[in-house]
């Protein structure tokens, strides 16, 4: 399967937010890793947002998949860029 990078950015008037559903955010991320959908997570040092890797069929797959993120249910990211990511070094790669 392909695999996709998200980018989530984030504005600060969400930080409340984004801290109030923050639990249930990474469950629902920790249960996206377990199924390999997810492969690697995290967000930004300066708190500006997220990046994550995703396993997925095709670039409308993930977009129907990270409408169920919490964040996304409470409105809480600003932006959000899906594109797909061909990896040719590194652990990622064929």
């Amino acid at each position: 399967m392909p695999l996709f990078v998200v980018e989530y950015s984030y504005s600060a008037d969400t930080t409340a937010g984004r801290d109030e559903h923050r639990a249930a955010h990474r469950a629902w991320l920790g249960e996206l890793a377990e199924r390999k959908t997810v492969l690697s997570s995290g967000p930004f040092a300066d708190g500006s947002g997220a990046f994550l890797i995703v396993d997925a069929a095709d670039a409308k797959t993930v977009e129907l998949l990270f409408s169920d993120d919490p964040f996304a249910r409470n409105d809480l990211i600003a932006a959000k860029r899906i594109v797909e990511w061909i990896p040719v070094i590194g652990e990622f790669s064929s």
